[in-house]
């Protein structure tokens, strides 16, 4: 008969098979905190300092002020390097398991911590993956504590392989072949360890590993050039532009009312997806494509670290949605509202704008437009005077020169306009009416748009040598808008113009891996200009 003191072979086998799989748990944990470790280790000039500026939940303020003072930032630096390499090596050995284990679940805790999975936050997406409370911090976290309470008898590795060079020399003679069986299980981490420092080598993460956070995206897409790879094209090439390392001088600013307005603006399109792209009508799917919420926020922060102080945007829920994420993660870049006054509730824009932290609005420059054409400049008076009251910088933008001739001739209390201007100098410039196909342009002999039979391209600065003699004689901030063309005239040639004729400020859509070049180019325009048609307003 069995005794009932001894394990039934199902039993052995079962007890076999969790060391097994316990061991493989634990050396899987290992190898990601050890790959983790080694990755920030050969990084070039890797930090921790965006990972805790974008924290916004526990101990933020204890993350923010390590991140902002550079002697506590390197002793986090070096003990989070060295804390994941050797919690990655204890745990991957199975040396020291429990004190590993316990580290490893603080350190994971205070990660979670700092970048809490959580609606709004940057924890929500990272590493290419989405998470709702649970993520890999976490899981691994629990994993760990389990770890802790788990008896070392339970797991191979050289805590037992300690454990029996003690016993081998107590073991009499017979028993010393199943303790050499049990030292060449606790040592099989050993091939695992070889074939991780191969797998290392072979990887450099000193030139590639993975972003955990969106501000570690950032710091490392500013800190080497943005390239388009065009291997496979018919002229194999690779485009470069521009990063931070690059910026010349940040962008300068002016005032309109009691605020700081960088010279240059962020336009909506990154949030809007929609594109003024001449006859191009593929451009706002792309925009769509292009246009994630991880890299809209990446392009505000880069225009946030050029100096890019103020972005100009419509407004409904999809942007909501975004400008509130990105005030949560800590972004500063303030806000001008593009609202509508159409329909019952005239003031609907205007009221979600105010309530979502809007510095400043104007009146979209197509209702301006209809209002100017209609005879209803009063409603523009009330809309200004809303502003005004609810604390707003206020504007009124406009595509048609009517628009702010009326303005001022109402003598309305608007702080700034929104007015269009481009040369029109690019070949495919409009409005052209139909019976004259061969229209060219001509600043000083066009039509309104809406006056035009057809208008075969948004070009929509149709008087561009009208509104600079008109512009001249009125003393208020003019940001100027669609200076580009559509992307069909250079910065180089569209800032020149804009800013020699009178703009204060210039409203830009721009592609991430286009602000640092467009902020160049604004300086050395800047330095140019030295005569203008009217003073900085």
């Amino acid at each position: 008969m069995h005794s009932t003191t001894q394990p039934s072979r199902t039993g052995r086998n079962l007890n076999s098979m969790s060391r097994v799989l316990l061991t493989g748990v634990r050396i899987a944990i290992g190898w990601h905190f050890l790959y983790e470790g080694a990755a920030k280790l050969f990084a070039d000039k890797w930090s921790s300092a965006g990972f805790l500026q974008q924290s916004n939940w526990l101990l933020s303020d204890a993350f923010h002020w390590i991140a902002s003072h550079p002697t506590a930032l390197r002793i986090v630096d070096f003990v989070n390097i060295w804390g994941l390499i050797l919690i990655g090596l204890g745990l991957f050995l199975g040396l020291f398991t429990r004190i590993a284990s316990t580290a490893g679940a603080a350190m994971l805790a205070l990660y979670y911590i700092a970048s809490p999975p959580l609606v709004g936050s940057a924890g929500e997406t990272i590493g290419g993956g989405h998470f709702l409370i649970v993520n890999r911090n976490l899981i691994e976290m629990l994993t760990l504590v389990f770890l802790v309470f788990t008896p070392k008898q339970m797991f191979y590795g050289f805590d037992g392989f300690l454990s029996h060079v003690k016993e081998r020399r107590n073991a009499d003679p017979q028993g010393r072949d199943e303790t050499r069986r049990s030292f060449l299980k606790d040592l099989a981490s050993l091939p695992l360890l070889g074939g991780f420092g191969y797998a290392l080598f072979k990887k450099k993460p000193w030139e590639s590993f993975e972003e955990k956070t969106l501000a570690d995206k950032i710091a490392k897409i500013t800190s080497k050039p943005a390239q388009t790879d065009t291997v496979s094209s018919a002229s194999p090439t690779a485009v470069s532009f521009p990063t931070l390392k690059q910026l010349k001088a940040k962008a300068p600013v002016g005032k309109i009312g009691n605020l700081n307005i960088s010279r240059l603006i962020c336009g909506g399109n990154l949030i809007s997806s929609f594109a003024h792209s001449r006859d191009l009508i593929y451009v706002s799917s792309l925009l769509k494509t292009y246009f994630t919420d991880e890299k809209v926020l990446e392009t505000l922060y880069m225009c946030e670290s050029c100096g890019i102080n103020t972005a100009i945007l419509r407004v409904d829920k999809h942007t909501l949605r975004i400008i509130n994420k990105y005030r949560k993660l800590g972004g500063k870049i303030q806000w001008i509202a593009q609202c509508k006054i159409s329909g019952k509730d005239g003031n609907r824009d205007f009221i979600q704008a105010i309530d979502n932290g809007a510095v400043g609005a104007f009146v979209h420059g197509g209702v301006a437009d209809s209002c100017v054409a209609g005879g209803r400049i009063d409603k523009l008076a009330d809309a200004v005077a809303y502003m005004k009251k609810n604390n707003l910088v206020a504007g009124i933008g406009g595509h048609m020169l009517q628009v702010p001739i009326a303005c001022e001739k109402a003598k309305l209390d608007n702080d700034f306009y929104m007015k269009t201007l481009n040369s029109g100098d690019y070949w495919t410039a409009g409005p052209r009416l139909i019976e004259n196909d061969n229209w060219k342009p001509d600043p000083t002999k066009v039509v309104e748009p809406e006056l035009a039979r057809a208008v075969k391209d948004n070009i929509w600065s149709t008087t561009p040598q009208q509104t600079v003699e008109f512009m001249k004689t009125v003393a208020k901030p003019w940001i100027a808008y669609k200076v580009l063309g559509a992307g069909a005239i250079h910065p180089k040639k569209g800032f020149e113009y804009a800013f020699k004729n009178g703009a204060d400020f210039a409203c830009v859509g721009m592609f991430d891996f286009q602000v640092v070049e467009d902020c160049n180019i604004l300086t050395d325009v800047l330095a140019r200009v030295v005569k203008r048609t009217r003073p900085w307003a």
